[in-house]
């Protein structure tokens, strides 16, 4: 039973913009999140609904896991001094 990998388009456009070796870090921790949506290391977002975050060296991957449908959205990708800002 794996999950399938939708982005928002603020998080793959995030993604297209990163130096090339940290997209290829973060993609390799995206695609390991299709089969384990909550890897170890993983932390639940306090004061967000059903977010998670999980690293990738200075970078954070912001997730959503919608488990009935079997899909872990991808919400926001951004460098460790970034990514909280404006999180509503």
């Amino acid at each position: 039973m794996s999950y399938s990998i939708q982005f928002t388009s603020s998080a793959a456009k995030s993604l297209t913009k990163l130096p090339a070796s940290a997209a290829q870090r973060i993609s390799a921790v995206i695609d390991t999140l299709g089969a384990k949506p909550r890897p170890q290391g993983c932390k639940k977002l306090s004061g967000q609904d059903n977010l998670y975050r999980v690293r990738a060296g200075d970078y954070r991957i912001v997730y959503q896991i919608q488990d009935k449908q079997l899909v872990v959205l991808i919400v926001r990708i951004g460098h460790r001094r970034d990514i909280y800002r404006d999180m509503d």
